[in-house]
C-alpha cells in the first residue's frame, strides 16, 4: 500500500466472470439428456469449432449435419475428441463482488469498510457482507450480524427499494454498525456499536453478496461506491458505465487492489446520485456508477470442450450441428458457418440475435396457462435458466446474456409453447430447404458477423434475405441495411417484427434494454435504465431514436396473437405495372391459407404501415389479412388519431413493396409466419411462387436506374382494412 501521502483512488475492479464456487449446481438431465453450446456459435471455412456439453448417458457417435437442406446431410468432417471426458457438467449461479484473500493481505491492515446497497427482494437469509469473521445477513426482512455463527444484532427490519450506507468499522477493539438511508422520505438510520470484538482478517477476504462458503443463495441488490478505510488511506471502487472486459486502475505509484466481480451482474444502473435529470450515462456518469446483482444470474459458461471440428475451406455457408448420439436417441447443438467471400448474388441474414433473446425462455405457467410442452422450456425451468424474455426472481429483467450456454430452444425441431407450431430457427429452416429445392442460391451471414463488418461485409450482393422474425439488430446492423439499399441494393424482409429492438454485442455477450412500451407479455424496464452497458446508447425501440421498421420497411407490428392466422388478399394496387411481375403464376387473389405457423401466412405477429410513424410514401401496400381473432392484441404503442374506430380498422397485417430510386427495392412480408406457409418438400402453392418470383428478381442482374413508377402511395390516405 502507500504511504499516507499517496491514497489508492478511482476504480480498481475486474468485470469478467471470475470462476469460483457461485452456488454450484449440477445439471437437471430430467428434460434433455444432452445439452451443450459451441465457440465460437459462427464460424467461417477454416475456422475451428469447440463443442462443450453436459450430458447423463454414455455418448456412441457424434457427427456433423447440415440441417438447412431438403434432407438432413451429414458432411464428413473429421471431429477431433479432445479427451476430455463428456462429463454431467455444474453451472454457476448468482452474482456477487470478491476482494479475495491475497488482494487484501496488500492492504496490510483495515479498520472500516462502507458501501452503498439498494435492497430488493430477499426471502429467507442471504448475506449482505462477510469480512472475515463479521457477516451481515438478512434474515427474513431483518438485518443480522453475527461472528461466527454467535449473533451480536438481530432486531432490525430491513429497508428494500431505497439506497442505504452501510458502514461496517473496527474501533481499536470495538466492531461498529452503522446504515442509514438516502431518502429523506423513508427515512432509517441504525447506528449501534456491538463491544468487544475483532473480525480477524487474516487469510480470507471481502465478500458482498454471498458468503465464502457458497452454501446458499446470493443476494438480489445492487451496490456502488465501495471503500476501504486503512491506515495508509481510503481504497475506492467506483463501477463504470461502460461494462469493461479488462481491469480498469488508477492508482498513484502503488499496487492497486483488484475486486472480482462474479457471474455477470448487470452494469450501467442507477445510484444514489441519480435525480432524473438525465437519461444519459454518457452526460452523467455518477448517476450510474451502480451494478445489480441477481441471485439467478449466469455468467459465459466455461466447460471444457470435449469435440472439435475445422470448417472445411470448402463448406457451404448454412446452418450446422453437431449431433450427439447415445443408445435410443440424439440431441443436435446448432451452429452457423457464415459465408467468408461473395459466391451469390443473395445474402441470407441469419438472426441469432432473435435466437439467444428467446433461447432458454421461462415461460412461467401461471402467466401462459394454454402453453403446450416443449422439453427445451422444461429443461429451462428445472435449472431456473432465463431468456431476455424473463425477469429476475426480485422482478428486474434479465438484459444480458452469453452465446456460450445451452441454448436449448435454438433448436431444429423446436415447437413454440405458446403456438404450439415452429418458431424461430425451425421456420427460417422450412424457408431455406424451399430455396434450396427450387434452385435460390445463396450466401449466409449471421447478424452478429455482419454487426463486426459493417457495410463492406454487403457491397458484394444484390439483396439481402431475412428469416422470418429478424426483430433484433444492433444500430450497426441498421445502418448497414440502410446504406446498402441506398447503394442500389435490395431487402427483402420475409418476417414480421422485425427492426424493431435494439441490441450490442461483445464477444459472446449481447445485451437488451427493454422500453416501458414493451410492457405485457414480457418484462419493462424503467426508462432511466434504459441504456446500453456495452455501449452506453439507448435500448429499447429503433423507431424511438427515429431508425428501425416503418422508415426501413415500410411497417411496424400491428398485431399479436398465439392462434387463428389469416390469408391475405391482393389489392388493387398489386396489379399495377411495377408490382404485377410479383404475382406471376398466381391464380388466386387470396393466398396463403394454410402453414405451419398457426395454419396461415398472416399470423403469430403482423405488420402494418403508418405514414405518420415513417413509412415512405412511395410504399405500395399490395395484399393485406384481416378478419383476425379478438386474441389477437394490437400493439399498445400505437396512438391513433381517429381513435378506436381507426384502432378497430387498423387490425390488419400489409404486404408492401417499395422500388427505390437508387434502384433496388424492399419487399415486406410483414407476418411471422409468411415462410411457414412455403410449401412442403415436392409441392407448390402460391406463397411458393411469389416467394420465388421475388428471389429470381433479386438475383437478376440490374437494369439500369430510372425513377420507378410508385404507384398509388399511402400518403393519399391511411389506408383501412
Amino acid at each position: 500500500m502507500a504511504n499516507a501521502g499517496s491514497i489508492l483512488r478511482g476504480s480498481l475492479y475486474r468485470a469478467w466472470i471470475q470462476r469460483e464456487r457461485s452456488m454450484k449446481r449440477a445439471v437437471d438431465h430430467g428434460a434433455i439428456n444432452a445439452v451443450g453450446y459451441t465457440v465460437p456459435w459462427s464460424a467461417k471455412a477454416g475456422q475451428q469449432v469447440n463443442l462443450s456439453l453436459s450430458c447423463d448417458r454414455p455418448i456412441k457417435n457424434t457427427r456433423i449435419c447440415w440441417l438447412d437442406r431438403p434432407v438432413t446431410e451429414f458432411p464428413t468432417w473429421p471431429i477431433e475428441a479432445t479427451g476430455e471426458t463428456v462429463g454431467h457438467r455444474q453451472f454457476d449461479q448468482g452474482s456477487f463482488l470478491r476482494l479475495a484473500a491475497d488482494e487484501l493481505a496488500k492492504a496490510q491492515s483495515v479498520h472500516g469498510i462502507r458501501f452503498e446497497l439498494f435492497l430488493t427482494r430477499n426471502p429467507g437469509s442471504r448475506t449482505i457482507l462477510e469480512v472475515g469473521s463479521v457477516r451481515l445477513c438478512l434474515r427474513n426482512g431483518a438485518f443480522v450480524l453475527d461472528i461466527a455463527d454467535d449473533v451480536l444484532l438481530a432486531e432490525e427490519k430491513a429497508p428494500t427499494g431505497v439506497w442505504l450506507t452501510v458502514e461496517l468499522h473496527q474501533r481499536h477493539r470495538e466492531l461498529c454498525l452503522r446504515i442509514k438511508s438516502h431518502d429523506l422520505l423513508a427515512p432509517y438510520e441504525l447506528d449501534r456499536c456491538l463491544g468487544d470484538h475483532m473480525w480477524r482478517l487474516q487469510g480470507s477476504g471481502i465478500h458482498l453478496g454471498a458468503c465464502a462458503s457458497r452454501n446458499g443463495p446470493t443476494l438480489n441488490a445492487k451496490f456502488a461506491a465501495i471503500r476501504l478505510d486503512t491506515p495508509q488511506g481510503t481504497v475506492a471502487w467506483n463501477f463504470p458505465t461502460l461494462l469493461p472486459t479488462e481491469p480498469v486502475l488508477w492508482s498513484s505509484g502503488t499496487d492497486p487492489l483488484r475486486l472480482d466481480v462474479v457471474n455477470q451482474p448487470a452494469f450501467c444502473m442507477t445510484s444514489a446520485r441519480c435525480d432524473g435529470s438525465s437519461f444519459d450515462p454518457r452526460l452523467v456518469p455518477a448517476h450510474y456508477d451502480a451494478i445489480h446483482c441477481h441471485d439467478d444470474d449466469i455468467g459465459p459458461l466455461q466447460w471444457p470442450a470435449s469435440h472439435r471440428v475445422t470448417v472445411p475451406e470448402n463448406a457451404r455457408p448454412g446452418v450446422y450441428a453437431f449431433q450427439v448420439e447415445w443408445e435410443g436417441g440424439y440431441e443436435r447443438v446448432v451452429f452457423f458457418v457464415s459465408s467468408s467471400r461473395a459466391s451469390s448474388p443473395l445474402l441470407y441474414l441469419v438472426p441469432t440475435a432473435t435466437y439467444l433473446a428467446y433461447a432458454d425462455e421461462y415461460l412461467p405457467d401461471h402467466l401462459y396457462e394454454w402453453k403446450s410442452d416443449d422439453r427445451g422450456h422444461r429443461f429451462a425451468i428445472a435449472n431456473n435458466l432465463k431468456s431476455l424474455y424473463d425477469y429476475h426472481s426480485d422482478l428486474s429483467g434479465v438484459s444480458i446474456c452469453s452465446y456460450k450456454k445451452p441454448k436449448v430452444t435454438v433448436r431444429d425441431d423446436y415447437d413454440y409453447p405458446l403456438c404450439g407450431c415452429p418458431h424461430n430457427l425451425p421456420v427460417d429452416l422450412h424457408f431455406l430447404r424451399f430455396c434450396h429445392e427450387n434452385g435460390i442460391a445463396f450466401d449466409v451471414v449471421t447478424d452478429h458477423d455482419l454487426h463486426e463488418r459493417g457495410i463492406d461485409g454487403l457491397r458484394d450482393y444484390r439483396a439481402v434475405v431475412t428469416g422470418s422474425h429478424p426483430e433484433y439488430m444492433s444500430i450497426e446492423i441498421e445502418q448497414a441495411l440502410r446504406q446498402f439499399v441506398a447503394e442500389g441494393g435490395s431487402i427483402a424482409y420475409l418476417g414480421g417484427n422485425g427492426f424493431a429492438g435494439v441490441v450490442a454485442f461483445k464477444d459472446d455477450l449481447m445485451e437488451l434494454r427493454r422500453s416501458p412500451l414493451e410492457a405485457g407479455r414480457t418484462w419493462d424496464g424503467s426508462i432511466a435504465e434504459q441504456s446500453l452497458s456495452i455501449t452506453n446508447e439507448p435500448g429499447g425501440h429503433l423507431r424511438s431514436r427515429g431508425r428501425g421498421e416503418f422508415s426501413l420497411i415500410g411497417g411496424a407490428i400491428s398485431l399479436m396473437g398465439f392462434d387463428g392466422a389469416r390469408p391475405f388478399t391482393r389489392t388493387d394496387e398489386s396489379y399495377q405495372a411495377g408490382c404485377a411481375w410479383l404475382f406471376e403464376g398466381v391464380e388466386n387473389s387470396t393466398f396463403g391459407s394454410d402453414g405451419i405457423v398457426l395454419g396461415a401466412a398472416a399470423g403469430y405477429e403482423v405488420d402494418a404501415t403508418s405514414p405518420a410513424l415513417g413509412t415512405s410514401p412511395d410504399t405500395i401496400i399490395i395484399a393485406r389479412a384481416t378478419d383476425f381473432p379478438d386474441s389477437f392484441f394490437q400493439d399498445p404503442a400505437r396512438w391513433y388519431e381517429g381513435g378506436d374506430p381507426e384502432r378497430t380498422s387498423r387490425r390488419c397485417a400489409e404486404m408492401t413493396l417499395r422500388n427505390l430510386a437508387a434502384g433496388g427495392l424492399i419487399f415486406s412480408a410483414s407476418s411471422v409466419a409468411w415462410c411457414g406457409a412455403l410449401p412442403a418438400s415436392g409441392r407448390m402453392n402460391d406463397v411458393g411462387r411469389i416467394t420465388l418470383n421475388l428471389l429470381n428478381r433479386l438475383s437478376a442482374p440490374q437494369k439500369e436506374k430510372s425513377t420507378p413508377e410508385p404507384g398509388k402511395s399511402i400518403s393519399r390516405g391511411e389506408p383501412q382494412c
